[in-house]
């Protein structure tokens, strides 16, 4: 009985723990499902929708249950191209087509391939997509319209703050509303009490912002201005465009193939990313990523059918769902109920709220990923991988997020290439003696034949060769037999070579046994 007893406390434990994480979760993914909606081109609520089926369909299937899904900012650049240049009906196909490319990568076990994308290429996607919600929302945030391309934004933003503040083509209100969300936001975040860090600095930020525009009836855009017809639960299904036979035929395009592969993969990526760093914030169970994936993939082809965002699984969200306490996946699916309910009852709401609040939160969050604190890290790695990170996100910004992702896989393809080719060999001759010594350092490969056989040629005849692999990482049989001709010919002129073979083939099997043991 005292057993049965314990059990059931320390279930009923759990649970408070995942409702009061549910409701932590409930309001940071409130004003971020509407921004990010806003941002992508699609009605405020079509990010409530995604939020609702990635708490309760992907929360309750995910393969990890303290990851929450819902509408992603790093998804806005390429959701508002594909809304521009295809528009909402064929969106919500690509969409569609998108979840079930996921469900087919989780079901062939593609998941550890997502994993193992670089590190540069992943925060060089977050941080040009980051600059480009920057760009984009600036103006926005100033109740203007953004323009055609993320440097086109970019340059303008002086010519905005010019306008606003000259209030020729800006909204000074606008301006002091946004200014109002990213300040608290930040004071909040710093200053907060410990016992109050919980709740989210973005809901501080909307709150008061809210309450100065309405309180002073500032003349500026709200979420019911973005609606056409009232602001009802009726109205807003009736705003659902599913796909039909005749859309599904019309996508049948070269580009419409590339959008769908695109959005699946840069889906994917972030999504096993934010698992990944779940993980480590946690000592519960792991993730399985091909279960996750599926799951996504599942998500994907629901909000796709309805017209909504698309979803990853979101760091954001997820971080404060750990740090809220939750246990299980009792707190994603909860939260998805608490957005059902305010999707259903308190969109009222929405005439409330200023689009220039959710601007300066979107503003604040492509700050923090655009905010390059991992260039150190990725420094201590080496520069190659600093420099792959900077050309994805010049390459983005420049162009697409498409071409700044290939071209930073691409780079990085080349610099494992280069890695596992690259041989260099130094000659350190002793002073006053005929000794020298080799050193050979990188991947020997029939790649680095020519670069030894220039070292090898050019050694004075009659001297005492020695040749060290302490730094070797990898040799081929080319090389060995380029070696093993070069020592004998060289030993005919005169000289001697010793060439450490045995403590090569010693280190190579010292790290077998290693890898076998588990170390």
């Amino acid at each position: 009985m005292t057993t049965q007893t314990n059990t059931a406390e320390v279930k009923a434990g759990s649970l408070s723990k995942d409702f009061f994480a549910s409701i932590v979760v409930f309001l940071v993914a409130v004003p971020l499902c509407l921004g990010i909606a806003i941002a992508s081109g699609l009605p405020p609520t079509a990010g409530i929708i995604t939020g609702i089926i990635g708490g309760l369909v992907v929360g309750s299937i995910s393969g990890s249950p303290l990851t929450v899904s819902g509408p992603a900012a790093g998804l806005v650049v390429i959701v508002a191209d594909i809304v521009t240049e295809f528009g909402l009906a064929i969106y919500g196909v690509i969409v569609l087509a998108a979840g079930f490319v996921q469900i087919l990568a989780g079901v062939f076990k593609l998941g550890v391939w997502f994993r193992a994308i670089s590190p540069a290429v992943i925060h060089g996607m977050l941080g040009g997509i980051g600059i480009l919600i920057i760009g984009s929302q600036f103006h926005i945030m100033l109740d203007r319209d953004p323009l055609s391309s993320g440097i086109k934004n970019l340059l303008d933003i002086p010519n905005g703050l010019l306008e606003t503040f000259e209030s020729h083509g800006g909204n000074i209100y606008a301006a002091i509303t946004g200014i109002i969300t990213i300040a608290s936001i930040v004071l909040w975040t710093r200053y907060a009490p410990t016992r109050l860090k919980l709740i989210p600095g973005a809901l501080i930020g909307v709150v008061l912002a809210v309450i100065v525009a309405n309180l002073f009836s500032f003349d500026i855009k709200y979420l019911t201005d973005l609606f056409d017809g009232p602001t009802n639960l009726q109205n807003i299904l009736g705003t659902i465009i599913t796909p039909t036979m005749s859309t599904v035929e019309a996508s049948m395009t070269a580009g419409v193939l590339l959008a769908v592969v695109s959005l699946a993969f840069i889906a994917s990526a972030e999504s096993l990313l934010s698992c990944a760093a779940v993980d480590q914030m946690h000592q519960g169970v792991r993730t399985k990523y091909d279960r996750e994936l599926m799951a996504q993939g599942v998500g994907n082809a629901i909000c796709g059918f309805l017209s909504a965002l698309p979803m990853t699984g979101v760091i954001v969200r997820s971080s404060a769902n750990v740090e809220a306490g939750a246990t299980s996946r009792a707190s994603t699916i909860m939260h998805g109920l608490w957005l059902l309910l305010f999707i259903s009852i308190f969109l009222f709401t929405l005439e409330y709220i200023p689009v220039a609040t959710l601007a300066g939160v979107l503003v604040y969050t492509g700050y923090k990923l655009a905010y390059p604190k991992v260039a150190k890290e990725l420094l201590a790695y080496g520069k190659a991988e600093l420099a792959i990170y900077i050309v994805t996100i010049v390459t983005i910004v420049s162009f697409n997020l498409l071409a700044g992702v290939v071209t930073g896989l691409v780079l990085s393809i080349a610099k494992l290439l280069y890695v596992f080719s690259h041989v260099s060999i130094k000659a350190e001759h002793q002073p006053n003696s005929k000794q020298t010594t080799l050193h050979l350092k990188g991947s020997a490969t029939q790649l680095g034949i020519p670069k030894l056989v220039s070292v090898l040629d050019h050694l004075e005849a009659g001297r005492d060769i020695h040749v060290q692999f302490d730094d070797l990482e990898y040799i081929d049989h080319a090389c060995i037999e380029l070696l093993n001709g070069w020592q004998k010919q060289y030993q005919m002129t005169g000289g001697n070579v010793t060439i450490e073979w045995d403590s090569l083939i010693g280190k190579y099997h010292a790290k077998e046994a290693a890898a076998a043991n588990g170390i």
